[in-house]
């Protein structure tokens, strides 16, 4: 059985974002998935690094319980929106917070690249946006795929990621959420 750990990034449990979560959840259930969920914006935890890297922060239960799911997952859903070419704050503080060394990655004597703790297991990232797909993929050039995909996921060995965009959200009709609803379910199902 696959065990799946969906991560709402979107700060607002009511968003368009909470509903496509929620539509990956019902069809990965309905294939026999185990399944647990993150709601970012629900947690209470310090959003920033306040030393950088030179002094520890201790983690906040939340997070320590993020972490517990992650290492459980085979297979981690990330959903959120594209804000400024970017991820949300609060998603970026939260994989600020947890993805740390001896946790997500670690160095080892003699080596300039880490070593990937997260090996084994795979992702589908679900992002939401104002602008089309054409200019945020051509335009932009694909800022947050880059950052989740490349620099976080991989970074740690997550892998595959697979990637799905819906564009245009702000101008969207009821019905072609709904499309968009079924076709995350539809990814649920097939545990992608």
């Amino acid at each position: 059985m696959k065990k799946i750990l969906i991560i709402n990034g979107h700060p607002n449990k009511e968003s368009f974002n909470a509903a496509l979560a929620a539509a990956y959840k019902a069809g990965a259930l309905a294939a026999g998935a185990e399944l647990q969920e993150i709601a970012v914006g629900e947690l209470p935890f310090e959003l920033s690094l306040r030393f950088g890297y030179q002094k520890k922060l201790e983690l906040e239960p939340c997070l320590i319980d993020a972490q517990e799911k992650i290492k459980w997952a085979d297979h981690i859903v990330w959903v959120f929106p594209v804000w400024w070419g970017g991820m949300p704050a609060i998603l970026k503080g939260f994989i600020d917070r947890i993805f740390l060394s001896g946790f997500a990655y670690k160095y080892e004597e003699g080596s300039k690249m880490p070593k990937k703790l997260l090996t084994g297991r795979s992702a589908r990232v679900i992002m939401t946006m104002g602008a089309t797909v054409w200019h945020y993929r051509f335009a932009y050039r694909q800022p947050a795929t880059n950052e989740i995909k490349r620099v976080v996921l991989d970074f740690c060995g997550i892998k595959p990621v697979g990637i799905t965009y819906f564009g245009s959200v702000d101008s969207s009709t009821p019905e072609k959420r709904a499309i968009w609803l079924k076709e995350v379910e539809r990814l649920g199902t097939r545990m992608e």
